[in-house]
C-alpha cells in the first residue's frame, strides 16, 4: 500500500504562507496607495495634497532615525527648515532651477547633520534628544541674525520655475506631479535603505546596542549615517515644501516644527513604513480643517495623541499589522 504521508521537504510552513500573505496584501494596498494619490488632484484641493506629502516625507525621515535606530532627535526641525532656506535662496538669489535648489537643500541638510550628528551621538537617550535640541535652537537664532535669511520676514517669492526646462511648474497640476515624484523617491530611499543589510544593522542596533558593539560594528559610524542619512532626506522634505507654498521662514526651523513630526510619527506608527505618512496626513487635515475654527488645534491634536497613546500603544498602522499578524 502506497505510503500517502507527505515528505518533511514538501510541508508547507504556515508562517511562511503567512509572511507571503502579508507582503501581496502590503504590495497590493501600496499600489491602491499610490493609484489614490494620482487622482487625488481631480478629487481634493492641489496644493493641500502637496502639503501633506511634504509633511508625509519629513516623518519617513525622520521615522528612519527613531523607528529603525532607535534615536529620537529633539531638532529635526534644524535639517527641514534649514533645506528650505538653502533651497530657497539658491532658487531665488542664484537662479538656480528647482531639481537643482532641492539638491542643494539635500546637500546642505546633510552637512548640517553630520555636525549635529558627530556631537550627539556620542550620548544617549534623553542626553543625546536634548543634544540634538539644543544645536538645533543655536541653528534657529543663527536663522533669525543671517542676512541671507531676512530675519523674521523670511524669503518670500520663490519662484517654481522649470524642471529640466521643460516641466512648468507654475502650472498646479504640474507642480502636484513633481511633488507626488520627489515623494515617492524618497519613500522608496527610505525603503531601499530599510531593507538593505545596512538597514538590519541599524536594526541590530537599535535591539540591543551593547550585543551590535560585542560583534564588532561601529555603532558610532551606522548611527551618524543613519542621522545624515535621515537629515538629508528631512532636508528633501523642507526644500519641497518651500517649492510648493514658494517662502521659507522661521516657522520650518522652530522646536514647534520637530514637535509636529514626533507627534506625526507616533501618531501613525513608529518602526513602520506607512505609519508616518497615515499620521502626517492626519495632523495636516485637522490643522487644515480647524484653520478657519476659533478652537485651538493644539487642543484637538493632543487629544488625539493622548488616546492613541492610551488605545493604540503602536500607532494606528502598528495596531493593524498587529491586529492582521494575530
Amino acid at each position: 500500500m502506497a505510503d500517502k504521508s507527505v515528505s518533511p521537504g514538501l510541508a508547507r510552513d504556515p508562517e511562511a504562507d503567512a509572511e507571503t500573505s502579508a507582503a501581496r496584501i502590503e504590495w497590493l494596498l501600496t499600489a491602491l496607495g499610490v493609484a489614490a494619490l494620482i487622482a487625488a488632484p481631480f478629487f481634493f484641493y492641489p496644493v493641500f495634497v502637496m502639503s501633506m506629502l511634504c509633511f508625509a516625507l519629513f516623518a519617513c525621515a525622520f521615522n528612519l532615525l527613531l523607528g529603525y535606530t532607535g534615536l529620537l532627535s529633539f531638532g529635526h526641525a534644524a535639517f527641514f527648515g534649514g533645506a528650505a532656506y538653502f533651497t530657497a535662496h539658491a532658487i531665488k538669489e542664484w537662479g538656480l532651477s528647482p531639481e537643482l535648489g532641492l539638491l542643494v537643500g539635500m546637500i546642505g541638510a546633510a552637512l548640517l547633520g553630520l555636525l549635529i550628528g558627530f556631537f550627539a551621538i556620542r550620548r544617549q537617550g534623553i542626553y543625546f534628544a536634548m543634544i540634538t535640541l539644543a544645536l538645533a535652537q543655536m541653528f534657529y537664532f543663527f536663522c533669525l541674525q543671517a542676512p541671507f535669511t531676512h530675519g523674521e520676514d523670511g524669503i518670500q517669492g520663490v519662484p517654481r520655475g522649470n524642471v529640466l526646462g521643460l516641466l512648468d511648474l507654475e502650472k498646479t497640476l504640474n507642480m502636484y506631479y513633481f511633488v507626488l515624484a520627489v515623494f515617492l523617491l524618497g519613500v522608496f530611499a527610505i525603503w531601499r535603505i530599510v531593507h538593505s543589510p545596512f538597514g538590519m544593522i541599524l536594526r541590530s542596533i537599535r535591539e540591543n546596542e551593547p550585543r551590535a558593539i560585542s560583534l564588532g560594528i561601529s555603532v558610532a559610524r551606522y548611527k551618524l549615517a543613519a542621522f545624515v542619512m535621515s537629515a538629508a532626506l528631512a532636508g528633501l522634505a523642507g526644500g519641497l515644501k518651500t517649492i510648493v507654498f514658494q517662502f521659507a521662514t522661521l516657522t520650518d526651523v522652530g522646536w514647534q516644527m520637530s514637535g509636529e513630526v514626533i507627534l506625526m510619527t507616533l501618531l501613525g506608527g513608529i518602526g513602520t513604513m506607512a505609519g508616518p505618512i497615515v499620521g502626517a496626513g492626519l495632523v495636516i487635515a485637522l490643522q487644515n480643517s480647524l484653520a478657519t475654527s476659533s478652537f485651538p488645534v493644539t487642543v484637538v491634536t493632543g487629544a488625539i495623541f493622548m488616546v492613541c497613546v492610551l488605545v493604540f500603544r503602536r500607532g494606528i498602522v502598528g495596531e493593524a499589522y498587529a491586529l492582521f499578524k494575530r
